[in-house]
């Protein structure tokens, strides 16, 4: 089992930057990938940045310019930075794990926030 935890979530103005955390623990050498998904009310969970190990990292495009990932993998934390944030990224972010055998696991989640 892994375990996520999540901090930094919080409301911004638009314009303004956030950072989220993620650490992850338990059985975190397991761990391939970590990230983020996002998602906002009425609307389907959605990727927003991905870092997997010895990979590519994966950024959706409606954030691309603005938010930046970064992994330790030797202290299992990701970050989010998320700076210029608009109104339109208001949504509660998920921490995401996905082992070598395929097992997802998520974060309970943090509320952002960002206001017009």
């Amino acid at each position: 089992q892994v375990q996520l935890v999540e901090s930094g979530g919080g409301s911004v103005q638009a314009g303004g930057s956030l950072r989220l955390s993620c650490v992850a623990s338990g059985r975190s050498l397991l761990i391939n990938a970590m990230g983020w998904y996002r998602q906002a009310p009425g609307k389907q969970r959605e990727l927003v940045a991905l870092i997997p190990s010895g990979g590519d990292t994966s950024i959706a495009d409606s954030v691309k310019g603005r938010f930046t990932i970064s992994r330790d993998s030797a202290k299992n934390t990701v970050i989010l930075q998320m700076n210029s944030l608009k109104p339109e990224d208001t949504a509660v972010y998920y921490c995401y794990a996905g082992t070598w055998s395929r097992n997802v696991y998520w974060g309970q989640g943090t509320q952002v926030i960002v206001s017009s």
